[in-house]
């Protein structure tokens, strides 16, 4: 009779050693809130059998220390229990076991759900190796010394090209600048494409005009075109037109300007007149001019 209530005191003794490891107090707070297992699944999305494991503090079948911590730490997150203190229970339980005997990880994932997939591990490591191998043929190529061949051809190039003198100064830009002088008193007017006028009236002896160099297809109108001088850069251009002859529609831009030709320096010397025919019909030979008379001769000595 003595010997019973040591028996019964052993096996409550069990009883409260096996309700008292993590996986007791997660299936324990899980049923007091009413869920089922795939309830817990579906909130931590981590497989059933999985969080069956947890439950029965079966770590052997989870694939490594990681995983038991991190399963277990979702798993109380997802019923409102402290996290941290199954974390590490879990940790002291699995280290104590068969498979903290062979541990290798030496990280601990927060969450399972947030582990990289293995798809994206993959496309991380054929990046990293592309740009190692890219970085590798750079390297190569820039400590690469060209050969005899590639600096001939390089010298050549250098011989071939034209030598830019280093004192040359750019050229000064031409002026073309078209100035209407008065050398009487004329009336003008001259307009642009669009028909605005940029000068109309008369003109007095001597004032001068300058066409803004913005005009656009410049033309003028006058009736007295030689009381006009035209300059371009300072050099006179030939007449407008003949001489009180009105001219209209004149281009008198700088370009039209000087494209106009130049007028000939040559003078034209009228030939001789040709010698009177013979009273004869023409055929007689011309008289012998008379030599004038000595001063002996002359009337009066």
């Amino acid at each position: 009779m003595a010997e019973e209530p040591e028996i019964e005191t052993g096996a409550v003794d069990a009883q409260e050693s096996q309700s008292a490891t993590p996986g007791a107090k997660l299936r324990a707070a899980r049923e007091a809130q009413g869920l089922s297992i795939q309830d817990v699944a579906t909130r931590t999305r981590i497989a059933q059998r999985q969080l069956e494991a947890i439950e029965k503090d079966d770590y052997t079948a989870l694939p490594g220390i990681p995983y038991a911590v991190g399963f277990a730490r979702a798993y109380a997150r997802a019923i409102d229990m402290d996290e941290v203190a199954i974390a590490a229970e879990v940790r002291h339980a699995v280290h104590n076991s068969d498979l903290g005997a062979n541990r290798y990880e030496v990280f601990e994932p927060v969450d399972p759900t947030r582990v990289p997939s293995r798809a994206l591990a993959w496309t991380a490591a054929v990046i990293a190796i592309l740009v190692v191998v890219g970085f590798a043929l750079w390297r190569s190529q820039l400590l690469t010394p060209p050969t005899t061949e590639e600096i001939a051809q390089q010298e050549g190039a250098a011989l071939t090209a034209p030598q830019q003198p280093a004192s040359a100064a750019p050229a000064a830009p031409v002026n073309q600048t078209v100035v209407f002088t008065a050398n009487d008193d004329v009336w003008l007017r001259i307009y642009d494409e669009a028909g605005e006028r940029l000068k109309d009236g008369l003109m007095k002896k001597g004032e001068s005009f300058t066409l803004p160099a913005d005009a656009h297809n410049p033309m003028i109108l006058t009736g007295r075109p030689q009381a006009l001088t035209v300059t371009v850069g300072g050099k006179p251009v030939p007449p407008l037109g003949a001489a009180d002859r009105t001219i209209a529609d004149v281009p008198v831009s700088a370009e039209a300007l000087l494209s106009r030709a130049a007028p000939s320096s040559v003078s034209t010397i009228p030939a001789p007149a040709a010698a009177p025919p013979s009273a004869q019909g023409g055929g007689g030979v011309a008289p012998a001019p008379v030599p004038a008379p000595s001063p002996a001769e002359a009337p009066g000595t």
